[in-house]
């Protein structure tokens, strides 16, 4: 979702948790220039540092006067629970001009450097966190992409903003450079149950969404503005890593984002 605000880092980061508590081996990449979902595993680099911008430049060969000696193992961030990084850097925003002038085809790049890295065979999910824009890294994050989840908030902004998506997968489409991705579930999120008008607004979305998508519009359970999401979040951590009792409905939550992401997987193969 193109709106800031909806809580796109603190699901991926906690969806991919999930998946690893069932056994997977789950990689996430932060596409967004901002990297919050670094910061999130507690990882904040200098500029010294190497990040997915410099793989993404280094996997393009027309730009190899801007290549860097950096490898994949030597930007990715092993985890402790199961879950690796590939964390992002201010760089990343000059993304776009920088493969400006290429003559191959720059929705790509993210999906050819994925492929190229054998990434694919050492995990079995990969997911990655977007920026609130709908320019090229999204675009790259769109194309290299099997499924979608798409959390937004109930509200008239965050509702433009899945409008805005539907139109950029709608272009994918109409270029043919890659087959969209599936979108697996839409995520309710930060919602507010006490304001009578977000619980308005979230039913008439909800229907929405429900008419004009069909079987593509899953709408799962809402995330409720809990503050136990906003402590795990301040504290770097899942909310897996919590035994407290109050964290048990957003525990269950993840899992069933987990289990809609494994059981759309087993359904492809």
């Amino acid at each position: 979702n193109q709106k800031g605000g909806v809580g796109k880092t603190t699901m991926c980061f906690n969806a991919a948790y999930a998946l690893a508590k069932q056994g997977n081996r789950v990689l996430c990449i932060d596409m967004d220039p901002q990297a919050n979902l670094s910061l999130l595993f507690g990882v904040e680099l200098t500029e010294e540092d190497y990040s997915i911008h410099h793989l993404l430049v280094n996997s393009v060969r027309e730009l190899k006067g801007l290549h860097s000696p950096a490898m994949v193992g030597d930007v990715l961030i092993p985890g402790k629970k199961g879950v690796d990084l590939i964390p992002s850097s201010q760089e990343l925003s000059g993304f776009d001009l920088t493969v400006s002038g290429i003559s191959g085809a720059r929705p790509l790049i993210l999906k050819k450097f994925i492929e190229k890295s054998g990434l694919t065979d050492l995990y079995d999910y990969i997911i990655v966190d977007c920026p609130p824009t709908l320019g090229l890294l999204v675009v790259n994050t769109l194309c290299a992409s099997d499924g979608v989840m798409v959390p937004f908030r109930p509200d008239e902004f965050s509702k433009k903003g899945l409008g805005h998506l539907y139109s950029v997968l709608e272009d994918i489409e109409d270029m043919g450079v890659s087959q969209i991705p599936d979108v697996l579930a839409h995520i309710p999120n930060l919602v507010d149950a006490r304001r009578k008008q977000e619980m308005i607004d979230l039913d008439y979305i909800s229907k929405e969404i429900a008419e004009e998508m069909g079987e593509n519009g899953r709408m799962v359970s809402p995330f409720f503005n809990r503050s136990q999401l906003v402590r795990s979040q301040a504290q770097k951590k899942s909310v897996y890593e919590y035994q407290s009792k109050d964290f048990l409905p957003l525990q269950e939550q993840f899992t069933e984002l987990a289990q809609i992401i494994r059981e759309w997987d087993h359904a492809q193969h």
